[in-house]
């Protein structure tokens, strides 16, 4: 049932008046009467129609500093009447209430509001009561009633009127409702997460308003959508559409970058880091980072932390990778690397990314805090007779970070600033090491010297006797087994040093 409801009768109070003077000149041009207050009363009679003013439907002016306009029984009575019934009709025509047709109202900018960091007397101010009032009124009575919540629906109603004269379908009005109630949710949803910013209260509440079609999700046969803004995170200079896979493994690429000041280079694949870095400049940053691996290399996610100048640009240029993020790059650099018009360029900007984490799971969500923590050489106690050197300290902070942003279980190992090898996601700490042994002879990395770094303890000394017999010259790990004493007594046994951080950094 099409159900035709011509408007004649519009209530509009706007914050934002952006796009709004066609619709108007059209709801006039169609001899609608117009109800308004404040700015938005003054906007229509600028362009020279005429208004009621909401004061003088209700006999009460807006009062409290503006906070009660609309709240009162001949607006929401107009909103609210149900046509096909007599004794609502009745009783509007009792107390002179006029049916509205057609509300148009936004909110105050809340979450700009917060945005901003202005204080919190500004902010609360910026809690709408009126017209949220208003649009949950005339969304629950889509049934006679349109409501448009956003100025992005202005020239959307301007063209259903012009296809019919005047008039909506029940169709567009309850697809307005839908969009009006995704509207006040969210905006409820912001207030109440402002409020409950210390996590007081264990509810899991999150909205995002802007969805982006992926080409398809893990795998082809599945459909994807990432929900926020990316524009503000990055600017793509170049390449084809992200898909799924790409940014989940552009989350877990950003997450890595961010433990290191100087300059850097990670390589990655399926989330791990097969290649990482660090050097004076960012040129010999890369060539070492992908000396790591670079077989793995080929496909994968790149990222560095300083601007890409030409000489590394060139030397990128010789390996096919979907993606590359940088916070810079020059143009030269610019030149060389868009080349190739499906290669992905992001330029990352700075914004604040969120401290918790959380996915859905069996039929719920679980949520946790980020894993911030790292462990310097303050945290990173002596366990054996033999200590860490300076650079052995150096290259064990080096070797954490990876550890912390690779797959459970691992083993890490580093030397002097550069990842040699890693064992990923395997199902015991034993099979991991062997794992990295294996792929550091395989690209002729010498681990004699080299640290190793565990996510998790050892249960068992083997994993210290494998290692000190492969040369590994100081380990580090959480340590919390019953028989931690068993794998320092191997690392004193073998020569080798063994610090205690106390942080498991498992992955999962």
């Amino acid at each position: 049932m099409s159900h035709p409801v011509k408007i004649k009768n519009a209530l509009i109070s706007v914050y934002y008046k952006d796009n709004l003077e066609p619709l108007i000149r059209q709801l006039n041009d169609f001899g609608v009467t117009f109800y308004s207050t404040g700015g938005t009363e003054k906007f229509i009679k600028d362009l020279g129609y005429d208004v009621v003013r909401v004061e003088d439907l209700t006999g009460y002016p807006s009062i409290l500093g503006g906070r009660v306009k609309t709240l009162h029984p001949k607006v929401f009575g107009g909103i609210l009447s149900r046509r096909e019934l007599q004794e609502d009709i009745a009783q509007a025509e009792q107390y002179d209430i006029p049916q509205l047709d057609l509300v148009i109202v936004d909110l105050y900018p809340f979450e700009e509001t917060v945005k901003a960091g202005l204080g919190e007397e500004e902010i609360i101010e910026k809690i709408d009561i009126g017209g949220i009032s208003l649009i949950r009124a005339a969304a629950k009575n889509f049934q006679d009633v349109v409501i448009l919540a956003s100025k992005d629906d202005y020239s959307n109603l301007h063209g259903i009127l012009s296809e019919n004269n005047g008039s909506t379908l029940l169709s567009h009005r309850r697809d307005f409702a839908k969009k009006a109630f995704n509207t006040s949710s969210h905006y409820d949803t912001a207030i109440f997460n402002y409020f409950n910013q210390d996590n007081s209260l264990n509810v899991f509440k999150q909205s995002e308003q802007k969805a982006t079609p992926l080409r398809y999700g893990e795998n082809p046969h599945q459909k994807g959508f990432f929900y926020g803004n990316l524009d503000e995170m990055f600017s793509k200079l170049n390449g084809k559409e992200l898909s799924y896979n790409n940014l989940v493994d552009i989350d877990a690429a950003v997450s890595l970058i961010d433990e290191f000041e100087e300059p850097t280079f990670a390589i990655l694949k399926h989330t791990n880091a097969c290649g990482v870095a660090s050097r004076e400049t960012l040129s010999e940053a890369w060539e070492l980072a992908l000396a790591c691996d670079p077989v793995s290399a080929f496909g994968g996610v790149i990222i560095c932390n300083r601007e890409v100048d030409e000489k590394t640009a060139l030397e990128i240029n010789k390996l096919f990778f979907e993606v590359l993020i940088a916070p810079a790059f020059s143009e030269a650099a610019l030149k060389v690397l868009t080349e190739k018009k499906n290669r992905i360029l992001l330029l990352r900007k700075e914004v604040q990314l969120p401290s918790r984490q959380f996915k859905t799971l069996l039929n719920g969500i679980i949520e946790q805090d980020k894993d911030l923590s790292i462990e310097g050489s303050d945290l990173m106690k002596p366990a054996t007779e033999r200590k860490p050197t300076e650079q052995e300290l150096k290259d064990l902070f080096f070797a954490i970070k990876l550890v912390k942003h690779t797959k459970s279980n691992t083993i890490v190992l580093a030397k002097n600033g550069q990842l040699l090898a890693s064992g990923v996601g395997q199902t015991s700490r034993v099979d991991a090491l062997r794992q990295a042994l294996e792929k550091a002879k395989a690209f002729n990395f010498d681990v004699k010297g080299a640290v190793m770094t565990s996510d998790a303890f050892f249960p068992f000394p083997d994993c210290v006797e494998i290692a000190a017999d492969a040369g590994i010259s100081v380990i580090l790990q959480p340590g919390g087994s019953i028989k931690d004493q068993l794998s320092i007594d191997m690392a004193n046994q073998k020569g080798v040093g063994m610090v205690i951080t106390g942080v498991r950094h498992f992955k999962h």
